[in-house]
């Protein structure tokens, strides 16, 4: 079946779009949500008085595109991990990782737009990632993994527990 889009659909397409859908698809998901109308020529012709509305629109994704590549790629990422003295990490760095980093730097990026070169980053380094975004544009990323310094404030709460521990068995030896 023939539609039209709405609105933008994940792994379809964009507003405005023709796409050839399965009937089921179309009948059962797009059409009742209004994410699509069915292709004739009474909507052919709306949107081709909506195409200029539509066309701004993805010109104005372009830019915003691109504004964020450049800010992207023009700041390191530091992710900051345990690991053990040789350098290898305790956990990975994965794609929900790198996501939730950027998310606290006030990106709003989803984790399936990051492309890491293998599946799991596991040592101390300096790494290359890519993120998609809008259409074709690729931002490449340098993401830094460190190794988590111990501090002060980590080892005292552990000493503290290790005293406890101490006055607890010397309370019931008594």
């Amino acid at each position: 079946m023939k539609v039209i889009l709405n609105v933008d659909v994940k792994s379809l397409g964009e507003e405005g779009d023709v796409k050839n859908v399965a009937n089921g698809y179309a009948r059962n998901f797009l059409l009742p949500r209004n994410l699509a109308v069915p292709y004739n020529d009474a909507t052919v012709a709306y949107f081709e008085t909506r195409k200029a509305e539509i066309e701004a629109r993805k010109e104005q994704k372009r830019k915003d595109s691109a504004s964020l590549k450049e800010k992207l790629e023009a700041n390191a990422v530091e992710i900051f991990m345990p690991a053990a003295a040789n350098g290898k990490l305790y956990g990975a760095v994965t794609t929900h990782v790198v996501a939730e980093t950027l998310a606290k730097l006030g990106y709003d990026i989803e984790r399936k737009r990051i492309d890491m070169a293998g599946i799991a980053i596991k040592t101390v380094g300096n790494y290359k990632i890519s993120i998609k975004l809008y259409e074709a544009q690729v931002a490449e990323v340098q993401l830094a993994v460190k190794a988590q310094a111990a501090t002060k404030e980590d080892a005292a709460p552990a000493e503290e527990k290790k005293a406890a521990e101490e006055k607890t068995e010397e309370n019931k030896a008594e």
